[in-house]
């Protein structure tokens, strides 16, 4: 088998406007193709009409990961406008083949109906479609089959006329109202002003980048460079909740009406559909919803459950926080989001010995950076070798993923941020991995500062990285609609949250930090810092349950006022107090792709922390690393995700592990 090219970029910059728009109109005419010869197709066969299908995606997908990339990380404002268009024609094209009804019986081998008779006719057609077409078919080519009815039938396939036609705009107007609500908060960076004597705590090299300017008074920006070390450092609590503010106000008021018609959009299109809401609709194809139509009454369940596993320890730790506070504070009645971080910062380093701003003085990015590199290379036997390519920008490292001389897939690095960047950390599919067809690519977009990195920076950088190596070894698959990180989204995150414990171990850490003197981080500062992390952690599943209640009930109650309901649910979930008046739902980015279904990220959690047990307590074991990267990483989407954590842990993964590292065991 040959193994593919990468994907080539502009050498010029003048060239990314045709970049931008050229390979978008390729990939819908090898759609346009394939889709013809599908529908004229009376002779081919299941696993033929499959393969046809496996190319329009390929071309589907590669296409619509370039142009989402380009419009959230490509320096120049016209490329970046060019490429959302495209995402918006990309998107549409998909949504519509799953509407014509010509294509769907080409996939379900099933004679065509009349258009009076569709609805019952696919209905017929889904139901039979497998016993008369997948005999011959192997293991991969029905779970491709089937995933792909399914689609149809979620995508209205089967709905008369005028709701096709209504689902069709409500699909297209989903994507525009979401491509605007992400440019909106990557546009809407604010900045504030304070005296010098109010960054009173912050790091000298802090202070240092951040001059004072002609008025007296310093700059800073709602940019993670700014925000995390000022809502970590600062001990004055006006510049922190005056930050914090900021942020919470990200994209506000342009967001407001926009986030109001995507949800109606989506209730409406739900109930079109068939679903009670939007919630079930979602759920459907996940783990939690079990191919139901009725799974959004899961995540409240779930919900609930991680409510009364974390209530009690939380208000233990927040009677801690606000009498630390009121050490500061005398008159200080409650401890709110914008005082949570810097009272934890500061009790660990009281209680447990860990001084935050030392801890930072041992990672520098340029060291952090090669280190991540050894210790996955080390994990996942594979060596990145750096590539001098042109990108889209001067920042992006890119490197050939290699394993015994063999290139697997090529990573680029954009970790820095700048002007109309996307402003949060993720991973970005680029190109579909398709063994010997399509080489795996994949990008991490983040904002890391250039110099000394917060722990908790790290520990996002490895959990980034999770998601990249996810696609790159997932990446050898033989359809596209499995490659990578395609698993049941509710499990996509657990690959990457067990790869932040890499990021907590001492040995792992003496290989690449360094302090002034060039000293590797002690030993004994990394179990405090350990002990340290199990304060707040209660507080902290409670912040993310409050992020998940947000999503859910947004998208399932459709509040008439979005500011008072994102409000009553923070002041519900957690002890720890939102700022009242602030409006963080219109920052809240993941509401565009993860929707109701933020609980995904604890649900992936109680799978990671099983996973971890798989170890054996040595995080560099070979034998284990093999086995999870042979079990979870390699199969991508080829299986389900729960086979895939029975396949490695040799049993189901239970609620115990999950449990026990809440109560800091």
């Amino acid at each position: 088998m040959t193994t593919p090219e990468p994907l080539a970029f502009p050498t010029d910059p003048a060239g990314w406007t045709a970049f931008a728009t050229e390979r978008p109109t390729a990939a819908v005419a090898v759609v346009a193709d394939v889709d013809a010869r599908l529908v004229a197709g009376t002779d081919l066969d299941a696993a033929a009409r499959l393969e046809l299908w496996n190319d329009a995606e390929i071309a589907l997908l590669a296409a619509t990961n370039e142009s989402c990339l380009l419009s959230e990380a490509h320096p120049d404002a016209a490329v970046r406008a060019i490429a959302e268009e495209q995402v918006q024609r990309l998107e549409a094209l998909s949504a519509s083949r799953l509407l014509d009804r010509d294509l769907f019986q080409a996939m379900a081998a099933a004679p065509a109906a009349p258009d009076d008779a569709a609805a019952t006719a696919t209905a017929t057609a889904t139901a039979t479609a497998t016993a008369t077409a997948t005999a011959d078919l192997d293991e991969q080519q029905q779970r491709l089959l089937a995933k792909v009815l399914q689609d149809f039938r979620r995508g209205g396939v089967d709905l008369p006329d005028a709701e096709r036609e209504r689902v069709r705009e409500l699909t297209d107007r989903d994507t525009e109202l979401s491509l605007t609500f992400s440019r909106n908060i990557r546009d809407g960076r604010r900045e504030i002003r304070v005296a010098p004597e109010a960054l009173a705590g912050l790091p000298q090299d802090f202070l240092d980048a951040h001059p004072v300017g002609d008025d007296g008074l310093v700059v800073l920006t709602t940019d993670y460079p700014d925000l995390m070390p000022v809502r970590e450092y600062a001990r004055d609590r006006a510049t922190r909740t005056a930050i914090v503010a900021a942020y919470n106000d990200l994209a506000w008021p342009e967001n407001d009406a926009v986030l109001a018609e995507l949800l109606a959009v989506r209730a409406e299109r739900a109930d079109l559909l068939g679903y009670g809401d939007w919630a079930d609709y979602e759920t459907e194809p996940r783990m939690i919803g079990g191919g139901g139509k009725n799974g959004g009454r899961a995540i409240a369940e779930f919900l609930d459950r991680l409510d009364e596993a974390s209530a009690d320890a939380a208000q233990r730790e927040y009677g801690i926080l606000l009498a630390r506070l009121q050490q500061d504070d005398p008159d200080a009645t409650e401890v709110t989001i914008a005082d949570l971080f810097y009272l934890l910062s500061t009790l660990r380093g009281e209680r447990h010995d860990v001084d935050a701003q030392l801890v930072r003085s041992y990672f520098r990015f340029d060291r952090v950076l090669p280190g991540l590199l050894a210790t996955t290379g080390r994990l996942l036997d594979v060596e990145y070798v750096p590539v001098d390519v042109a990108t889209w920008h001067a920042d992006v490292h890119s490197y050939d993923v290699v394993r015994a001389g063999v290139r697997l897939g090529r990573i680029h690095l954009d970790l820095h941020p700048r002007d109309g960047k996307y402003t949060h950390a993720a991973c970005f599919g680029l190109a579909p991995g398709v063994a010997g067809r399509v080489l795996p690519e994949a990008v991490l977009l983040c904002n890391f500062a250039r110099g000394l990195m917060t722990h908790d920076e790290v520990v996002t950088f490895f959990h980034e990285f999770g998601h990249l190596v996810h696609d790159i070894l997932g990446g050898a698959q033989r359809f596209a609609r499995f490659t990578g990180v395609a698993t049941e989204w509710d499990f996509v995150e657990a690959p990457s949250q067990l790869l932040e414990e890499w990021a907590w171990d001492a040995g792992v850490l003496s290989g690449f930090t360094a302090n002034a003197d060039a000293e590797p981080i002690p030993a004994d500062l990394v179990e405090r810092m350990k002990v340290a992390d199990g304060f707040g952690r209660a507080l902290e599943v409670r912040r993310q349950l409050g992020h998940a209640q947000v999503s859910y009930h947004l998208h399932v109650d459709r509040p008439a006022d979005l500011q008072a309901a994102t409000e009553h649910w923070y002041d519900v979930t957690s002890p720890v107090k939102p700022l009242r008046g602030r409006h963080p739902y219109a920052g809240f980015g993941h509401l565009t792709g993860y929707g109701a279904c933020y609980y995904t990220y604890q649900w992936s959690l109680v799978i990671a922390r099983d996973l971890l047990s798989g170890f054996g307590g040595d995080l560099m074991n070979p034998d284990a690393a093999a086995r999870y990267r042979r079990e979870i990483l390699e199969p991508g989407g080829s299986r389900d995700a729960a086979d895939l954590v029975r396949a490695f842990l040799g049993r189901d993964y239970g609620f115990d592990a999950y449990r026990e590292w809440l109560a800091g065991r």
